[in-house]
Order: C-alpha cells, then sequence, then structure tokens
C-alpha cells in the first residue's frame, strides 16, 4: 500500500525547518510522497500576513526539484476557512488505496480533539507529529522530531528590522519575500 504524508499549514513564510522536517517524516514514515498544503486561513489561527498567492509561490519555490515533494493547492481554492478534513477527502479521492499520514505540529496538539470532524478524522488518516523543540510526548502519535530553532514569526521579524534571512529560507523564496516587499511591517 502506498504511502502519503499530508503537511499543512500556513507556511508564512516555509522555511528550512518545515523543510528539514518534511525530509524528516518521508524517511521515518516510509512516504512514497509528501503533499504540503498551504491553508487559506486556518480556522484556529490569526490570518496570514502574506497573499495566498505568494505563500503557494514560496512553497513551490522551496520544493521544486525535491523528489517526493508536491505542492497542493485545494484550500487555496475554497472559501475559507480551511478544514484539514476536506482536504485530506480531496487527496484521497485523488490517491485511492493509499495510507494517509496527516503531519501536524506539536503546537497543534492541544486543540486537535476540536479539529472540524475529528472523530471522522482520525479513523482515515495516521496522525504524525513534527516537533521543533524536543519536547517529550504526552500523546500516543508517532513523533518526527528534530530540535530547530527556526520560526516564521522569527523571519518576519527579522525581514521587518532589516536583518538578513539568509540560510533559514531557501535562496528562492527569500528571492520571492525581497521581491514581493514582504513582511516589511513589524511581525508579530
Amino acid at each position: 500500500m502506498k504511502k502519503i504524508g499530508i503537511y499543512g499549514g500556513t507556511f508564512d513564510p516555509i522555511h528550512h525547518g518545515h523543510l528539514i522536517l518534511a525530509r524528516e517524516a518521508r524517511e521515518a514514515l516510509g512516504l512514497e510522497k509528501l503533499i504540503f498544503v498551504p491553508a487559506r486561513i486556518a480556522p484556529h489561527k490569526r490570518a496570514a500576513f502574506a497573499s495566498a498567492e505568494l505563500r503557494l509561490s514560496m512553497l513551490q519555490a522551496a520544493v521544486d526539484g525535491e523528489g517526493g515533494f508536491e505542492v497542493d493547492d485545494c484550500e487555496l481554492r475554497r472559501a475559507a476557512p480551511s478544514y484539514t478534513t476536506e482536504s485530506i477527502e480531496d487527496i484521497r479521492q485523488r490517491e485511492r488505496g493509499s495510507q494517509i499520514y496527516c503531519l501536524i505540529g506539536e503546537d497543534n496538539l492541544p486543540g486537535l480533539a476540536n479539529w472540524r470532524r475529528f472523530d471522522q478524522l482520525q479513523k482515515i488518516v495516521r496522525f504524525a507529529v513534527l516537533d521543533r523543540a524536543g519536547a517529550q510526548p504526552t500523546h500516543r502519535y508517532p513523533v518526527i522530531g528534530r530540535k530547530i530553532d527556526i520560526s516564521a514569526t522569527e523571519i518576519r521579524k527579522r525581514v521587518a528590522s532589516g536583518r538578513s534571512i539568509r540560510y533559514l529560507v531557501p535562496a528562492r523564496v527569500e528571492e520571492i519575500i525581497r521581491r514581493n516587499h514582504l513582511y516589511r511591517e513589524p511581525a508579530q
């Protein structure tokens, strides 16, 4: 049975922390491919700083040429908010017979049971937790962990203050950020 991972988020911007954990997950779980799904507006988060189109462009630039990584814009084509369960259903229709892993950040665990149609979702996917902080697990899901001290918030703050983001994001993502004057306002 083919194994596929789905990694959703705002990716505002996508950075090397996301990519390193995605590669780790692909290897650790034996995923044939990993599909990044950028959210239009996540129901439990604030609106993104960059537009959906620019976040999609950065994500595509970041994974271009990376074997086993794909981008799916299904959430950007739907009205907000973005629900994981709807994206999973879209991808399941195309990937019939595949075992689906839903990759979530450690920070999403406290609210996971409140996700839309969570009871149904947990029957059709296997959750795996991406942990960049090295926290001690308090859950039953497999953990893909690696200490990585990079965050989108930090990147936005660095851009706003005129500091370098080199080595924090792929070069093509940095180029998109600079060309479109993203994150120039002070970030939160």
